[in-house]
């Protein structure tokens, strides 16, 4: 077989098993980033409350924090595809029951119960994903697949939400979101077993709790990984705004669930056109320097975001705030698959995905909480504020970071 070619912007493309991966990928994040805005918005409707919302976050952290260890030896254990097949059973049947609830307009707790299902799906979906790019990929273009499949998530991000929303605006109902998703589900897992089988460097059977923590010691040990995810964690955990759009679409900026659609899909639109410049350009020379100011640009656009009353200043804020997030998130990711051999990714992919988990639920979670004490405005300001301080403290406290140069090929 040829060499893959570095250089060549669609080298990953002229496989056919990165082709079907891609689909996975892009329907997964469809149904990740929809379901975001009907819940949402579906609960928020029927409560009122910024704490009823943020408490979602903390449902969906849960069954992470509990399956993180089990998932990622799922994923370096068994293969790959049928892991992912069996997550996207979960995920089908999670939306399911979500728009049985809101068809019959039944108890909300039935959404949270809901919730739990997708964050059991996701964290058994995105290790043995992870895990499997790096099979289909070569290591010179791998840097270059990422971006890629971080192209295909930022646009689902866009197409997921927007359409979600003019969805639940048109029908006045949630449920069409949610039976769309079980639809997306049943695709992607068909698309994953077609995917041809590859060998796996099998972890063995898990004897010990230091088995299943191999992957946090790899993280631990390897310096360069520990500091990405680290500065990230606390970066969105703080400087995510997410769970408080429905607020903002709803009583600040008076746009309703079709402009909260909208909100939601700005940071990918932005998130979107820097994945596609990154999968053209060639590898970064300081990738570390660049992340870090990556991080601190997002806090600033956060802020600019809390503080704004204007529709149109809101989006362009997001959109810059979702371009920087992406340049970040395609560098963590690179930085993750290179450090790790692959009888350990899925493991240290369940790592850096509650890492993730902890930076998006958790801080749905504490946007709520806050929020319902000092209101959403000064909620998302002082989330901006940390970032940045957690970027000069980063720089301190992970010297590596400022070392870090190119990636991949």
């Amino acid at each position: 077989m040829a060499r893959a070619d570095a250089h060549d912007p669609l080298a990953p493309f002229r496989s056919r098993d990165y082709r079907r991966f891609s689909g996975v990928a892009l329907l997964a994040a469809m149904i990740e980033r929809s379901q975001g805005v009907a819940i949402g918005w579906d609960v928020y409707e029927r409560t009122g409350s910024a704490l009823a919302l943020g408490a979602l976050g903390l449902v969906q952290f849960l069954p992470v924090l509990a399956l993180f260890l089990p998932a990622g030896h799922l994923a370096d254990r068994f293969d790959r595809r049928w892991v992912l097949g069996l997550s996207f059973a979960a995920w089908g049947a999670a939306n399911l029951l979500l728009a049985v609830t809101s068809l019959a307009g039944s108890h909300t707790g039935w959404i949270y119960l809901a919730a739990a299902g997708l964050g059991s799906a996701l964290v058994i979906n995105r290790p043995a994903r992870d895990a499997l790019l790096a099979q289909l990929a070569p290591p010179e273009t791998l840097a270059r697949a990422v971006a890629w499949n971080s192209s295909l998530f930022q646009f689902a991000s866009v197409a997921g939400p927007a359409a979600a929303g003019t969805l639940i605006a048109a029908t006045g109902t949630a449920s069409s979101a949610y039976l769309a998703n079980v639809g997306f589900a049943v695709l992607a897992a068909a698309l994953a077993l077609a995917i041809r089988r590859r060998p796996l460097e099998h972890a063995a059977r898990a004897r010990s709790l230091r088995d299943l923590l191999a992957g946090v010691a790899h993280v631990w040990r390897t310096k360069p990984i520990l500091g990405v995810i680290t500065l990230d964690l606390f970066a969105v955990l703080f400087g995510g705004a997410t769970a408080l759009f429905p607020i903002f679409a709803k009583d600040i900026l008076h746009v309703g669930p079709a402009g909260l659609g909208w909100l939601t899909a700005a940071p990918a639109i932005g998130a979107l056109a820097m994945a596609v410049a990154q999968s053209a350009a060639p590898p970064l020379r300081r990738a570390g320097l660049v992340f870090v100011w990556a991080v601190a640009g997002y806090g600033l656009a956060v802020i600019v975001f809390g503080l704004s009353t204007w529709f149109w200043l809101s989006l362009a804020a997001l959109l810059a705030a979702g371009a920087l997030d992406n340049l970040s998130v395609v560098i963590r990711a690179t930085v993750v698959q290179l450090y790790t051999p692959d009888a350990l990714r899925g493991r240290v992919s369940a790592v850096n995905r509650v890492f993730i988990s902890s930076s998006n639920e958790l801080g749905a979670f504490e946007s709520g909480v806050l929020a319902a004490f000092i209101g959403p405005v000064a909620t998302v300001v002082f989330g901006g504020v940390a970032t940045i301080a957690l970027v000069l403290g980063a720089l301190r406290l992970f010297p590596d970071l400022r070392r870090l140069g190119r990636l991949g090929g």
